[in-house]
């Protein structure tokens, strides 16, 4: 027999926005932890209790009913009264909470199962600290302002304020819906209730949140009803709107459908996108909130589920592409953002995150994914649109993401509250030498140099789509040059592998990582070398059986439960997966989507998490979650969608209505159906199946004239945009 293992974080979340809110699996808030409910970087609540008598409640069980919504069943424990004792069990309590863009709605509903009347006092103990996310998740809170509270009895109102010279943070807790009067006293709201045998009793918490001069107001429709509410109606428009899978692997259906959850979860109200060009949050619960390369990874992730995604984001990273130098920012003039928030820390420049640039791939990516949104859209204003910010990052790409002149795409932090590590690997120990000690000062990693050669060469092919055979021939010449001289310097003969990074004196950081993978994805590898660098990949010290590690299992800093030294990271893989797909490696890229799509059924709801554990699989073992991991995550769950375009083997050529085909079905997966696969303004519907060692295909729905068979394996370039060398 086997057991079903269910492995993720023992709290409950829900988020909607840039809200949201983290709790025990009681739906309490334990003080001090990293729980609370958070509003724009702002914890708002820090702590959050309730009893009946001064008793706790214990818990049946809790879940969420959406990603903004949950429901938490408890009971009584034996408490005693002035009418004599009532026995554990005799109540009912159901909670319930909703939360949308403007604050959170919660719901009491009590329910006396015994056989005599109660008479007790329900206390709901709440506390708030207003403390900057940055601080809760350092472990360091700072006060800096004053807390003041406020109860207003004929409202049935309790304010709470926290000033700090200009910025200003308040929650403001209403009392609705009940026929009991209740009081504030000694920081809790209580409410004298009497309950007969079979009898009931409902009451409305509304938290409205206060940023500044802007009071934003929970939906006063109780949680019963929020599945009819604007957020979750705009969940299932974004369901409409997707491209839908359908298998016979439940495993990989699964995880498809959470992912296709998740994304709509991490949707932010960003000003001038709507529902569907949205951009996506990074993760819950620190990254909520915009930042530059994940939205533009993410954007590449699903442009085969819905090309339009890209637009938000490409829309508001041009709004923040930097003017000018600050050093403090990490900024110079062309540079694409790495991370925006709006807390008191930020808003005091305690942080440089208004917005903070301490990115090296963005900038270059911000190419690749106009490309590829062109490619998939067919729209051509889409470039004209975003051509300026385009010149401007090729700028940058060439006065500063190439730092000394030598060709090279290097990083070095400028601020004093910089990163020390500006690619996608951002921890501080991220990057290490073979014995393990950490590279410091200026850095060119191997990843960073494909993401610029794939941008050029994608810029190539708009130039000559906009007429201008010059500036598309330059760019090419370029894209030439950095792959003759990265192919000559980065790779190192004796191990048949990539150099991790050039350190400061431009010596090979020759440490086996997972970085060459990704330069596989964007085609700087030689394609006489490919073979050797998939091979070291899938060697058992990178290959843990749930996924390539991100630094090799023999390597003297070797951790397997570290953020980036040797964890495995879902998102780092599909791009892996992507890259062996694309220099003809089906068999190890199905491989990779197979094992990694394996670990996701170990996770609760089948839930791609930001990272899990390096440790090998055995027939005895399951994927461990990293501690402080991020779920949902955007680019965890769009590691799904990478996987499935290495099976599928797409590519779009919507500006001349053509979609090419190269499906390789892995035994795991006999058969497939896509339905709303978009094409420009086209719909179509495809259907897979193997037939032996052979996979087949038809078009089952729309204009089959437009779907065309094409051998990926006939090139690298060809596979994915048709660009050579």
């Amino acid at each position: 027999m086997t057991l079903e293992i269910a492995i993720g974080p023992p709290r409950l979340a829900i988020n909607e926005g840039l809200g949201f809110l983290v709790t025990d699996q009681d739906g309490q808030i334990t003080w001090p932890t990293h729980q609370g409910l958070y509003a724009s970087d702002t914890r708002v609540v820090s702590s959050w209790q309730i009893y009946a008598n001064g008793e706790p409640w214990d818990l049946l069980n809790s879940g969420n009913i959406a990603h903004f919504a949950a429901k938490i069943y408890l009971v009584n424990r034996l408490f005693e009264t002035e009418t004599g004792p009532v026995e554990g069990g005799n109540l009912g309590l159901l909670i319930g909470r909703a939360l949308g863009h403007g604050g959170l709605h919660e719901d009491f509903d009590l329910v006396n199962h015994g056989s005599e009347a109660v008479e007790f006092n329900l206390e709901v103990g709440i506390r708030c600290d207003f403390a900057d996310l940055f601080e809760v998740e350092a472990d360091s809170v700072v006060r800096r302002g004053r807390i003041t509270t406020k109860w207003t009895p004929a409202s049935a109102r309790l304010r709470t304020s926290y000033v700090n010279r200009d910025f200003r943070r308040a929650i403001t807790i209403t009392v609705d819906r009940t026929p009991t009067k209740p009081v504030y006293a000694n920081g809790r709201i209580s409410f004298d209730i009497r309950l007969d045998p079979g009898a009931s009793w409902h009451a409305c918490l509304l938290y409205d949140f206060e940023q500044g001069q802007k009071t934003s107001r929970a939906s006063r429709v109780c949680v019963d009803d929020c599945l009819s509410s604007k957020a979750a109606k705009r969940v299932s428009a974004w369901r409409s709107m997707v491209c839908k899978l359908s298998t016979s692997n439940g495993e990989f259906q699964q995880l498809y459908n959470q992912a296709i959850e998740d994304m709509a979860a991490l949707r932010l109200p960003i000003e001038g996108t709507d529902q569907l060009e949205y951009v996506p949050a990074a993760g819950l619960p620190w990254f909520i909130g915009l930042f530059g390369r994940d939205s533009l990874i993410v954007s590449l992730q699903n442009s085969l589920i819905y090309p339009d995604f890209a637009r938000g984001a490409l829309d508001v990273l041009a709004r923040f592409q930097a003017t000018s130098h600050d050093d403090y920012r990490d900024a110079e003039p062309g540079k694409i953002m790495h991370e925006l928030r709006t807390g008191e820390l930020a808003h005091f420049n305690l942080i440089p995150h208004t917005p903070y640039y301490g990115t090296a791939d963005a900038t270059p990516l911000y190419l690749v994914a106009l490309h590829n949104a062109w490619r998939c859209t067919g729209d051509a204003s889409l470039i004209e649109r975003h051509i300026d910010t385009a010149e401007k990052c090729l700028d940058w790409i060439d006065r500063y993401g190439d730092r000394d002149g030598d060709g090279f795409q290097e990083y070095e932090t400028r601020s004093n509250a910089g990163y020390e590590n500006q690619s996608w690997k951002d921890a501080d120990d991220a990057v290490v030498y073979p014995d393990g000690t950490p590279v410091k000062g200026p850095k060119a990693l191997c990843e960073l140099q494909g993401y610029v050669y794939d941008a050029w060469q994608r810029m190539a092919e708009i130039y000559d789509a906009r007429g201008d055979g010059d500036r598309a021939g330059q760019l090419r010449a370029k894209a030439k040059t950095l792959f003759e001289r990265f192919n000559d310097v980065f790779w190192d003969q004796a191990s048949g592998f990539y150099a991790f990074a050039l350190d400061g004196n431009k010596k090979p950081v020759l440490s086996v990582a997972s970085n060459p993978g990704h330069c596989l994805w964007s085609g700087i590898v030689a394609p006489e070398r490919a073979a050797s660098v998939v091979k070291r990949l899938m060697m058992p010290d990178m290959w843990s059986g749930w996924g390539i590690r991100t630094l090799s299992a023999d390597h003297r800093a070797y951790n397997p439960h570290s953020y980036q030294r040797g964890s495995v990271w879902p998102h780092d893989n599909g791009l892996i997966a992507l890259g062996f797909r694309r220099y003809g490696f089906f068999k190890e890229a199905a491989c990779i989507a197979g094992d990694v799509s394996g670990a996701a059924s170990y996770f609760m709801q089948h839930r791609m998490p930001e990272l899990y554990a390096g440790s090998t699989r055995t027939p005895t073992t399951f994927p461990v979650q990293y501690k402080r991991a991020n779920v949902p995550q955007a680019w965890a769950a769009g590691s799904c969608f990478s996987f499935l375009q290495a099976i599928v083997g797409m590519r779009a050529d919507a500006p001349n209505g053509k979609l090419y085909i190269d499906p390789r079905l892995p035994d795991w997966m006999p058969e497939m159906t896509l339905r709303d696969l978009r094409l420009g303004e086209n719909l179509l519907h495809l259907r897979f199946w193997r037939n032996g060692p052979a996979t087949h295909w038809e078009v089952c729905g729309g204009d089959a004239s437009l779907a065309e068979s094409h051998n990926c394996a006939t090139g690298p370039n060809l596979w994915d945009v048709g660009r050579g060398t």
